[in-house]
């Protein structure tokens, strides 16, 4: 049976397919069932690469996943760190005052129910807001089964309090699952009495923020979705969910991001070619500006592919003209989107595909290119360089970035599971130790503190800042090849007893010289001769 819009002029076609329920009917449905291959024409949505926005949320992975987040409510403190990191928008919470959530429980059964079980009376929502007179909020935090890609990411982020666990999927249990993100979705949103301005990771509990909407085709636990999630959230949050447009550079982020008919975006947002994502960008903005729109907020997404290697000088040009543009730079130190292929953000003696760890070569041998320095060399441009697990570095840096009155550029440690060589749950836990190790400084460059690089140039943030390398506690030294043996890309550079190979040390040594080089700038270093 033919579609009923396929003869349609265009201008009837465009009304009816930005009709959610046409679109879902139509088309996601035939997909949903399998039949789209078969019996959807080309059509001019395919023809001009149309997908409605946030059409994600159709996307169901309940089948896909065997595991599934459990709570432990009596361990959970409302830190909002599960729901920050979580790559699919699955695991959501939001704040419920006492009163309403006293009389959703009549109609769910008591409090005995399973959505009952996913409310916390928690010291920050509860305790605090009845100190000062207010009333109460019940903090709800529930698992969306058709989103949740079972990659664990979430329990990982909350290991200091241990409040989730990953459980086996059961024909019953998703059913409670289901039920309890229908009751979410039908709640209010979170009163603005219950969302702290101060802390940062209470952005989420605002549904606006949530321009990521899920249903995207991105690994399970991908790092770069996260950081795209977070980045939108605070966009959002401080300028509006309707202010918003994004350019993005071919790479993961397209691919997952676009696998008609699926959307994870409720912004407007289109793909550019991999080399020229900064130029488009820049005609954006021009346009916009002619329209009077100089406030809306424009991001550039793309890889260290696009923008420091094939699309350098596109982002270099865009830098200079001073346009009020922002970037976000996933990095994953490979080209992930085409097999994990090096670029010139690959480590040293990282084992990928043009530089294979083998006989002769053992990994990579060039040195890596560091993007956040030589941003730092064009005039009057904000750097940062950040990691999703840092969530109020990784905040504060995308709200001063949008602030900024001009250029900026965000960089962010964006772990990929199987180029890095690493569980589905370890982009948190990789991306701290990549800080922790050199591997991957923060920092913060704002031209405006200051006329000297020492005085725009903040290293707040990293352990031990003054010393070459961080030393716990227990006084485990974490350099590059403590980071190094927690990754298969770098697992061949050790031998039987664990010693690692002169590649892997002068890939530490290079790790080292650029963090000597950013105390320096920043004016906690004083050089030496042979440092310089």
């Amino acid at each position: 049976m033919k579609p009923s819009h396929i003869d349609e002029p265009l201008e009837t076609f465009a009304a009816n397919f930005l009709d959610t329920d046409v679109f879902e009917r139509e088309v996601i449905g035939a997909y949903q069932n399998g039949t789209a291959e078969r019996d959807l024409p080309a059509d001019i949505g395919v023809a001009v690469s149309w997908v409605p926005a946030a059409s994600g949320r159709l996307r169901d992975f309940s089948s896909i996943a065997r595991d599934i987040p459990e709570l432990d409510a009596a361990k959970c403190v409302g830190c909002m760190e599960c729901v920050t990191e979580c790559p699919d928008t699955a695991i959501i919470a939001k704040v419920v005052p006492e009163a309403e959530y006293r009389a959703l429980l009549g109609t769910q059964g008591g409090g005995d129910s399973f959505v009952a079980r996913q409310f916390v009376r928690t010291t920050k929502y509860f305790d605090v807001p009845t100190r000062k007179g207010k009333e109460g909020g019940m903090f709800l935090l529930v698992t969306d089964p058709s989103k949740c890609k079972g990659c664990g990411e979430c329990v990982t982020a909350c290991g200091k309090h241990d409040a989730l666990k990953m459980i086996t999927k059961t024909e019953h249990n998703v059913v409670d699952y289901h039920q309890a993100i229908d009751v979410y979705r039908r709640l209010p949103d979170t009163p603005a009495d219950y969302i702290q301005d101060k802390v940062l990771a209470d952005m989420m509990l605002k549904e606006s923020t949530h321009l990521y909407v899920g249903g995207g085709a991105s690994c399970m636990g991908c790092g770069e979705a996260t950081a795209i999630r977070m980045m939108l959230a605070a966009t959002s949050f401080a300028h509006g969910e309707r202010s918003i447009g994004i350019v993005a550079a071919t790479g993961c982020n397209t691919v997952f991001g676009s696998t008609y008919p699926y959307n994870p975006y409720a912004v407007p947002w289109t793909n550019s070619l991999f080399e020229n994502a900064p130029a488009v960008a820049m005609g954006i903005r021009g346009h916009w500006n002619a329209q009077g729109r100089q406030a809306n907020r424009l991001w550039v997404i793309g890889g260290d592919g696009a923008m420091l290697d094939i699309g350098f000088q596109s982002l270099s040009r865009m830098l200079m003209s001073g346009m009020d543009i922002k970037v976000l730079v996933l990095d994953t130190q490979v080209y992930s989107n085409t097999g994990g292929q090096s670029s010139t953000s690959t480590f040293t003696g990282q084992d990928s595909k043009m530089s294979a760890y083998g006989r002769l070569q053992h990994g990579k041998s060039e040195r890596r290119k560091e993007l956040s320095t030589i941003a730092m060399m064009h005039p009057d441009v904000f750097v940062a360089q950040t990691t999703p697990a840092h969530i109020n570095h990784f905040y504060r840096a995308i709200m001063a970035a949008n602030e900024y009155p001009g250029p900026a550029i965000v960089t962010v440690y964006t772990p990929c599971q199987p180029e890095h060589g690493i569980a589905d749950d370890a982009s948190v836990r990789q991306s701290k130790l990549a800080v922790d190790s050199r591997a991957f400084p923060l920092l913060v460059y704002d031209p405006r503190m200051g006329a000297s690089i020492a005085e725009r140039l903040s290293l707040q943030g990293n352990p031990a800042r003054k010393n070459d390398w961080y030393v716990t506690p227990k006084g485990e030294v974490i350099d590059f090849t403590a980071f190094a043996r927690t990754e298969g890309r770098f697992a061949k550079h050790f031998d039987a007893d664990g010693g690692a190979s002169p590649e892997l040390l002068k890939a530490q040594e290079d790790r080292l010289g650029n963090w000597h080089q950013l105390q320096e700038l920043a004016g906690l270093r004083t050089a030496t001769p042979a440092s310089r």
